[in-house]
């Protein structure tokens, strides 16, 4: 008589990304710190160059670990990814190398000449930021001309016959009810509509208060994704929504990614949890120090830590955790919230009552906002320092990490 084995069950997909991956799906990846706009809720602080910037040199290293890891793509971003002067070879480097590329931008590159060069590429995404679907929502978060300059990119990239691009908005209280209209841009340019959430990371934290979202406004945007989300990108943005329906209702990864699918490097090669979590407290090591970027993924403490099982906490009790599983480890941390309590805009309303308290709230590990705050855009003809050394008795050089980046 014979007898056969039953195969292993397989496990979840859930279970596995809860526990880690050998590799990130993907990888959001700052490459420079230095942005022509300083948008007040900007997550990295960004404005001003950082020195200790990694060289190209170092970037195709990074980008020849992830092919030998298999990272699908990087999401690359900023500050303004585009302004380094390497940015473009450092993108045909990786799509050489089998690593897509999808990278976010004020459009303030993003002529008709490299409109036709990304058109031509199959491994680039483009991802055009805007946070108002007219010039005065828009621009009073990301400064004077800013809606002009996004609009100006996607126009180029539609004439030039560049496919499915993205328009990403971050949500806030002064644009929720612009959804139609964002959609409304999309359509006309050919384009994606990506919402994500406000977090209350970098210069964020300082606005989250009167920027987020309002509760009446969390359902309204709720029945809008319901009701209108399909082909609408959210990643896993909103999944602190789902307790106002069914588990499942809404599209994406209701499962904080931190150190077991996603995570962050930054331009000096930081390798942090989340790109919300630009924090001591969420630094998992760096490439350069740390023996390269697998070592730091595979076997650091921190993501070690978050990689094991989590305790519910306070919202063990709560009949809607599997849907939300307690919220973003990353609003909670900097509005000062318990990591193992509700996420501060708890639709069940468990947030309101400790954000009235008294909370100490971290501050980001970096500010690299230029002197003097928030700016308009620099404009795209720009006059060049002139060279020649310093005149004896002059005035002092500028720095590097305070001139224009563009």
């Amino acid at each position: 008589m014979s007898t056969s084995l039953s195969p292993a069950p397989v496990p979840r997909l859930v279970d596995q990304f809860e526990h880690g991956l050998d590799a990130p799906i993907c990888l959001t990846w700052e490459l420079t710190y230095a942005c022509n706009l300083s948008c007040v809720h900007c997550l990295s602080s960004s404005g001003k160059r950082d020195p200790r910037e990694l060289s190209t040199q170092q970037c195709k290293d990074i980008i020849d670990e992830l092919e030998r890891m298999q990272v699908f793509y990087v999401n690359i971003g900023g500050g303004e990814p585009t302004v380094r002067s390497d940015f473009w070879e450092l993108v045909d480097y990786a799509t050489e190398h089998h690593v897509g590329v999808k990278f976010s931008t004020n459009g303030v590159k993003i002529t008709p000449t490299v409109a036709a060069k990304l058109a031509a590429s199959d491994y680039v995404d483009v991802q055009i930021s805007l946070d108002g679907a007219t010039a005065q929502v828009n621009d009073a978060v990301r400064g004077p001309g800013s809606f002009a300059m996004a609009i100006r990119a996607l126009e180029n990239l539609s004439e030039a016959g560049f496919t499915d691009a993205k328009i990403s908005v971050v949500v806030t209280r002064h644009n929720v009810d612009q959804l139609d209209e964002f959609k409304a841009l999309a359509d006309r340019y050919g384009a994606t509509l990506r919402i994500t959430r406000l977090r209350p990371s970098g210069r964020g934290a300082d606005v989250w208060d009167e920027l987020h979202p309002t509760a009446a406004q969390q359902v309204q945007l709720y029945d809008w994704l319901v009701a209108r989300g399909e082909g609408i990108l959210t990643g896993d943005s909103f999944f602190h929504l789902s307790g106002l329906g069914q588990p499942g209702a809404l599209a994406g990864l209701n499962l904080c990614g931190a150190g077991r699918v996603v995570c962050l490097i930054d331009p000096v090669g930081d390798v942090y949890a989340c790109p919300f979590a630009i924090h001591d407290r969420f630094l998992a090591g760096n490439i350069l120090s740390d023996s390269g970027f697998q070592n730091v993924w595979q076997n650091s403490k921190l993501f070690r830590e978050l990689r094991e099982p989590q305790s519910a906490g306070a919202c063990g009790s709560c009949d809607h955790y599997d849907g939300c599983r307690g919220g973003c480890m990353a609003a909670k941390f900097f509005t000062g919230l318990p990591m193992d309590g509700p996420d501060p805009e708890c639709v069940q309303g468990y947030g309101e009552p400790a954000l009235a308290l008294e909370r100490s709230k971290p501050k980001p590990s970096g500010d690299h906002s230029r002197a003097g705050g928030r700016k308009a855009p620099v404009p795209l003809t720009l006059l060049t320092r002139p060279p020649g050394p310093r005149v004896a008795g002059g005035p002092a050089p500028k720095t590097l990490c305070n001139e224009s980046p563009v």
